[in-house]
């Protein structure tokens, strides 16, 4: 189990050197960086208001899993953290996170490469007051090991914001299990949906991408030591175009299984035009707040 597990983390460690968030582009000015970030952040609209990266002033921030420095940028410019550091299993992430911090006058922020086969965090006990993790834990090989290695750092006033991978999305119900299983066959339609689902997000070879619903990441939350609360969704982009052009035509095939016609059937639309589930945004990204228990 622990030989299997050592070698699933190199695995990981491994996809997210050759792969990451920004496809390793380059900038030549803060302005160019800038422009990225917000762009980015628009493919997922009201993603800052779910994980802002202002009001962290005077704060010790840790980024987990900060990837290439996307939202180290986000840090550096919005916010006056007392110390602002990244980990990452990327040592090409973390290099490339290097040089566009600098563009941003960040040459001080700490980056740090852990051990993929090491759970335990280079800090100690009680270290920071801020966590944020934007789509890393739907990633890592043991869940259980990163949250009570996030409990651990935080200290009993600190708080974590993490994005994960939402069950009850558009993405699953919609663009997996219709788009890319029936309509395009581009996975085999007899697969089940989250074995689909982890084929489609970061490409069809990364080695884990699960996905959650609320209730089943507040289960993993508790064990580790949190009271989970759910702060919200965000709805990409991606996921409206889908809903635009295919949301019936997948109701109406009967090679769509029961579950999802029944999830799109009962989306209803706000005045923005976002769907909602149960009077939840039916987006990717799910966003809950950790809160270190007694």
């Amino acid at each position: 189990m622990k030989s299997s597990l050592a070698a699933l983390s190199r695995s990981v460690a491994s996809y997210w050197t050759s792969h990451n968030v920004t496809a390793h582009k380059t900038f030549g000015s803060r302005e160019e960086s800038l422009d990225y970030f917000h762009w980015r952040c628009d493919q997922y609209p009201g993603y800052l208001d779910l994980m802002p990266v202002a009001g962290v002033d005077g704060m010790d921030v840790l980024d987990y899993g900060c990837g290439p420095g996307h939202d180290l940028v986000g840090f550096l410019e919005y916010s006056k953290p007392r110390r602002l550091i990244g980990v990452d299993v990327s040592r090409s992430s973390l290099a490339e996170a290097k040089g566009r911090l600098e563009l941003h006058g960040g040459e001080s922020t700490d980056l740090r490469l852990i051990d993929p086969n090491e759970s335990e965090l280079p800090f100690p006990d009680a270290s920071f007051d801020y966590v944020h993790s934007s789509g890393v834990l739907h990633h890592v090989p043991d869940l259980q090991a990163s949250l009570r290695e996030i409990r651990r750092v935080l200290r009993p006033s600190g708080r974590a914001r993490v994005m994960v991978y939402n069950f009850n999305s558009l993405w699953t119900h919609l663009y997996v299990a219709y788009t890319l299983q029936i309509r395009n066959k581009t996975i085999t339609a007899d697969l089940p949906v989250r074995e689909a689902f982890k084929r489609s997000t970061d490409g069809p070879d990364c080695p884990i991408a699960n996905c959650y619903t609320a209730e089943e990441f507040g289960r993993e939350a508790a064990a580790a030591g949190f009271d989970c609360r759910p702060v919200g969704v965000a709805v990409s982009l991606h996921e409206l175009q889908q809903l635009q052009q295919f949301r019936f035509e997948a109701c109406m095939d009967p090679a769509l299984r029961r579950e999802h016609r029944e999830f799109l059937l009962a989306l209803t639309l706000d005045g923005r035009g976002t769907p909602h589930f149960e009077g939840v945004p039916a987006g990717i990204d799910l966003v809950l707040e950790l809160l270190p228990r007694e």
